[in-house]
C-alpha cells in the first residue's frame, strides 16, 4: 500500500462549496531487475506505461518519443527546447535554393548501429518511408498533414525536399523525421528500430522493460552510462517510491504530492489538457452545449486542488513560446448558472441533453488524472449532463483519439493531453482544428480557410494569424474545453544529474543525464 506521505485515501476538491470525494490504493511491483547506476552501471527509467511501439515513424506519439527520439535514432534537424531555434543534427545545414525547393547537407562519417554508414540516401528513403508510403506513421498526418514530398539524394552529403507548394517551416517538419537505415521495412513498422542514436535497443520484453545498450559507432559525445533500461508502471506513487527505495533512477510524470520533496524537479513540459467535444453527436452537436461545458469547468479549481498547483489554467491549446499562442487571450469564465441556462434552452429546443456522454481519460496520461476526471464529471452534472467515466488504456484511447474514430458509441468527450513539441501552431491546428484533421471530430470550411492562409506566412504575420485562427476556434465552433497548460514533475535518484527541459516529456534524452560522482551529492 502507499506510504502515509504519498495516501490518497480520500481526495478532497472544493468546488462552489460541495465536496467531492475519490479513493485510490496500489501495491507496487518492485521488481526492477539490472543493478541501478551506481553498481551496474545502467541508468533506470521508470515511464507511466509501456511504448505502444518503438517504430520511429511513429515517434511524435509522446510514449515512443520519450524511449526512441534522441536515444535510438535522430533527426537531420533538431529544436532547441530552450532557444526554439533550429539546430544542425545530421544535416549541417540547409537553404530554400527554390520557393518549394530545400537543399540540405548532410554529415559525413555517421554510422548506424548495424555497421552500415550513413548517407543522403538513408535520409531520403526515411522521408520517403514516413511521409510518401502506405505505412499510415502518426508523422505523416501529424506533420505533414498527408501532402506528399519529392525526395532526391544529389550526391552522398546533399539532399533536396521539394514540396508540392511553398512551406516556410519544411526544416522544422523534418525534425519529426527519424532516420533509419535504407534496409529498413517498408511494408510494415518495424519493433526493433536502427538508428544513428547513442543507444541501441537491446532487448524488449513485453510487458516487462525495455533495454538500450550505448552505441560505440555513435558519432558525437559517448552517454556516461553503458546501459539504459525502462520500465513502467502506472501509479505515480509506485514511481515515486522507486526513486525513494533505489530502485530507479528517473521517474516520469509523478503526484504534486511529491513535489516539494528533493529527489522531484518541475518544469514546463508544453502539455495542454483539454476535454475534445464530438461535434458528431447530439447533445455535443449543439454549440451551446460546448460552450456550456467550457463554463462548467473549475480550472482554478482542478488546478490548485488536484494538480497541486503546478499547472496554469488554459484558454487555447498551445502554451506559451508556441508560434500562434496569445497572452490575451483569456480562459472561459467558471459560470455555472450561465452554463446551465445553456444546457436548458438547448433542451428547449429539442436537443436530447440527457442522453449519456461518455468522458473518455487515458490510464496515467498525468498524475491524478482519474480524480480529475471525477471533478469533471460532477461538475458537468451540476449543468444537468449525464455524464459516465470510462479509463482507457493507450491502445484504446487512440482509438477515440485517432481518425477513423469509432462508431456507435455515442457522444465522446475525450480527456486529451496535447504537446507542441515543434512550437509552431501548424502542428496543432492541422490535427485538432482541420474539419478532417487526424486529430478532429469536425469542424468548419471557414476555419480550414483561415488555417490555410496562416500556415503560408511567416515570422509576425504568422504568429497574428495563427492566434486569431485560435480565437477563432474558441468563438465560432468551440470543440474543445480547454483545462489547464501542464508542468511535469520529474523524480531524480540523489546518484544522477540532469536537468530537465520542455521537451524533456517527449524525448528524454539519456546522452544528458550524468551519474553525481562520490562526495558531490
Amino acid at each position: 500500500m502507499r506510504s502515509d506521505r504519498a495516501r490518497r485515501t480520500v481526495l478532497t476538491l472544493v468546488v462552489s462549496g460541495t465536496l467531492l470525494l475519490t479513493s485510490a490504493c496500489a501495491v507496487a511491483n518492485s521488481d526492477v531487475g539490472d543493478a541501478g547506476s551506481a553498481g551496474g552501471g545502467t541508468l533506470r527509467v521508470v515511464l507511466t506505461q509501456e511504448p505502444p511501439t518503438l517504430e520511429p515513424c511513429e515517434s511524435s506519439l509522446t510514449a515512443t518519443g520519450v524511449v526512441v527520439r534522441s536515444n535510438v535514432t535522430e533527426p537531420l534537424v533538431e529544436r532547441n527546447p530552450t532557444s526554439g531555434g533550429l539546430e544542425p543534427l545530421l544535416a549541417t545545414g540547409w537553404r530554400q535554393t527554390k520557393p518549394t525547393t530545400w537543399t540540405f547537407g548532410i554529415r559525413a562519417g555517421v554510422t548506424f548501429q548495424n555497421g552500415r554508414p550513413f548517407t543522403a540516401q538513408d535520409a531520403a528513403f526515411s522521408i520517403e518511408r514516413a511521409v510518401n508510403s502506405d505505412l499510415a506513421c502518426n508523422v505523416d498526418g501529424y506533420v505533414f498533414g498527408d501532402e506528399k514530398l519529392d525526395v532526391r539524394a544529389l550526391s552522398p552529403t546533399r539532399l533536396t525536399v521539394t514540396t508540392q507548394k511553398a512551406d516556410p517551416i519544411l526544416p522544422l517538419r523534418l525534425s519529426f523525421i527519424e532516420i533509419v537505415p535504407r534496409t529498413t521495412d517498408t511494408k510494415a513498422k518495424v519493433r526493433i528500430p536502427v538508428g544513428t542514436g547513442p543507444y541501441a535497443v537491446r532487448k524488449w520484453e513485453t510487458g516487462v522493460s525495455i533495454s538500450l545498450a550505448r552505441n560505440d559507432r555513435y558519432w558525437g559525445k559517448p552517454p556516461a552510462y553503458p546501459r539504459a533500461r525502462y520500465v513502467w508502471r502506472s501509479d505515480a506513487s509506485v514511481r515515486a517510491a522507486m526513486i525513494d527505495k533505489g530502485e530507479a533512477d528517473i521517474a516520469t510524470a509523478l503526484d504534486p504530492v511529491d513535489a516539494a520533496k528533493d529527489t522531484t524537479v518541475a518544469y514546463p513540459n508544453n502539455e495542454t489538457t483539454a476535454l475534445r467535444l464530438d461535434g458528431r453527436e447530439a447533445p455535443l452537436d449543439d454549440i451551446r452545449v460546448r460552450k456550456a461545458i467550457g463554463m462548467a469547468v473549475d480550472r482554478t479549481g482542478i488546478v490548485d486542488a488536484l494538480l497541486g498547483g503546478l499547472a496554469r489554467p488554459a484558454a487555447q491549446l498551445v502554451p506559451p513560446g508556441v508560434v500562434g499562442h496569445d497572452d490575451t487571450l483569456a480562459t472561459t469564465p467558471y459560470q455555472v448558472a450561465k452554463a446551465r441556462a445553456l444546457v436548458e434552452r438547448a433542451a428547449a429546443d429539442g436537443v436530447p441533453v440527457r442522453r449519456r456522454i461518455t468522458l473518455v481519460a487515458r490510464n496515467g496520461q498525468f498524475a491524478g488524472i482519474a480524480e480529475v476526471a471525477e471533478a469533471l464529471q460532477y461538475q458537468l452534472a451540476r449543468i444537468g449532463l449525464n455524464v459516465r467515466i470510462r479509463m482507457a488504456d493507450t491502445a484504446t484511447h487512440l482509438q477515440y483519439q485517432l481518425r477513423p474514430l469509432p462508431r456507435g458509441v455515442g457522444p465522446i468527450a475525450l480527456l486529451i493531453m496535447h504537446g507542441n513539441q515543434a512550437g509552431d501552431a501548424a502542428f496543432t491546428t492541422s490535427q485538432y482544428l482541420l474539419s478532417d484533421g487526424p486529430q478532429s471530430t469536425f469542424g468548419t470550411p471557414r476555419l480550414d480557410r483561415r488555417i490555410a492562409a496562416a500556415n503560408a506566412l511567416s515570422g509576425r504575420a504568422r504568429q497574428k494569424a495563427f492566434a486569431d485562427v485560435l480565437a477563432d476556434q474558441n468563438e465560432s465552433v468551440a470543440q474543445y474545453a480547454y483545462l489547464a497548460h501542464m508542468r511535469g514533475l520529474l523524480g531524480l535518484s540523489p546518484s544522477v544529474r540532469y536537468r530537465p527541459d520542455s521537451a524533456t516529456g517527449d524525448e528524454m534524452r539519456l546522452a544528458e543525464v550524468r551519474p553525481v560522482k562520490a562526495g558531490n551529492h
